[in-house]
């Protein structure tokens, strides 16, 4: 048995957020997880006056930090670099004296409008997404944090109409909570391209489309 429940950080960030058919759904999921805190926050910092101390406590205090967002030309949406570029502080995140996230866990849940074809070497992005958010990858190893590959929803955008989308976040909520009561493996996780692949008839699915 765990020998302890962690404490999981979902850090929420959506301009459009009337428009979301995902993020918004998944977002209200993570918030009903006991274990689980979620912060919006465009709702909180409307002017991008990002609260540093409280930001920096929040990831003190959870063992798993979590970026929820639409992919944005390949990157987060703004408010997330505004986050990183004053939270991640000199001396509080990296650098001498810098071991505040050494140990904890980091992943990006995303959705994307590309399909998942289209995030591949040949496809019509050039790059995977794991490939596409090395910036990211190379934070966490920078900090001190443990990388997992991206969870994510390709053809977000029409998801809703193909009916995806509840699969999608029953999944969610799965990974959330076996990442509370540290039931996830996160040694298998590690390699993979992305958590989808974590549940293997996820990738069987995936491997059936792409041959046909």
């Amino acid at each position: 048995m765990p020998e302890k429940n962690n404490k999981v950080l979902v850090l929420y960030a959506h301009p459009s957020q009337r428009r979301s058919e995902v993020n918004a759904p998944m977002f209200r999921d993570a918030q009903s997880i006991k274990g689980v805190t979620a912060v919006d926050l465009y709702y909180e910092y409307p002017t991008y006056n990002i609260n540093i101390d409280r930001e920096q406590q929040r990831l003190i205090d959870h063992d798993i930090v979590i970026f929820q967002f639409p992919l944005y030309w390949y990157s987060t949406p703004s408010i997330l670099k505004e986050w990183q570029d004053l939270v991640l502080e000199y001396g509080f995140a990296y650098g001498q004296d810098g071991t505040a996230l050494h140990g904890k866990t980091f992943l990006c849940a995303i959705s994307a409008g590309g399909k998942a074809d289209a995030y591949q070497t040949e496809g019509y992005n050039h790059f995977t997404i794991r490939e596409l958010l090395q910036p990211l990858e190379q934070t966490a190893s920078l900090t001190g944090m443990t990388y997992l590959p991206p969870f994510c929803l390709f053809g977000s955008r029409t998801a809703q109409e193909e009916r995806r989308i509840p699969e999608h976040r029953e999944r969610w909520k799965t990974l959330l909570n076996l990442l509370v009561t540290s039931e996830f493996d996160i040694e298998r996780a590690k390699p993979l391209e992305k958590l989808n692949h974590y549940w293997p008839q996820e990738q069987a699915i995936e491997s059936d489309k792409d041959a046909s």
